[in-house]
């Protein structure tokens, strides 16, 4: 074995010792606010919030792994079509056909189970992308008019997608971080709107706190 093989060896030695050196686990929590939206329908934005805990795998000065447990909840409001409804007029001896609507305010809770990949620009600023998988606990849809509940339901118990944004850490531990979070499945269904697949996108804006710092 030549000099220089054992330079290469000796540098990726030290590199791989200096690399391992670096690895840290460290718990956390977190907490924030959801602005919610099902795509593809008339509904509006729901306000709500999440909660979860999360354990930090630092794999070097760089990148993080993290995977996340998180209650979320998420849903969406406002205005929805509500199908037509037609008159008998017998003057005319004809029918007259009025388009109907109504107001909707859709829940959907979940339990998120996420994997987050985090890269460091510095030593505090980061951002964060990674994929998440969601399964539905509880769901309440209300209507008004209220005998129209029939026609709305929940979709897809589990929701698949992504989840990205950034974050800023403090040298306390305490960290703030905004996420967009974006479902691939139908969340919701509406048996008046055949538009297709509604999913599921959330704005995240929140805090965390990182044990151990």
């Amino acid at each position: 074995m030549n000099i220089k093989n054992l330079v290469l060896i000796a540098f990726a030695f030290f590199a791989f010792t200096k690399t391992q050196a670096q690895v840290t686990f460290k718990p956390g929590i977190q907490a924030g606010v959801n602005i919610a939206k099902i795509t593809n329908t008339d509904l509006g934005n729901k306000t709500d919030f999440y909660i979860g805990a999360f354990g930090a795998l630092k794999l070097g000065r760089v990148y993080t792994l993290q995977p996340e447990l998180t209650y979320s909840r998420q849903g969406g409001k406002g205005n929805a079509n509500m199908g037509t409804t037609s008159t008998y007029i017998p003057e005319t001896n004809s029918y007259i056909t009025t388009y109907d609507s109504g107001t909707v305010n859709a829940s959907l809770q979940y339990i998120s189970a996420l994997t987050i990949n985090k890269f460091n620009f510095t030593q505090d600023f980061y951002a964060l992308a990674g994929p998440f998988a969601d399964i539905l606990i509880a769901d309440d849809i209300k209507t008004t008019p209220k005998n129209k509940e029939y026609n709305f339901n929940k979709g897809d118990d589990i929701d698949l997608g992504i989840i990205a944004g950034l974050g800023y850490c403090l040298k306390n531990g305490i960290g703030f971080e905004a996420r967009v979070k974006k479902g691939f499945t139908n969340a919701f269904i509406n048996y008046y709107d055949e538009s297709g697949d509604s999913n599921n996108l959330v704005f995240q804006f929140g805090a965390a706190y990182t044990f151990g710092k």
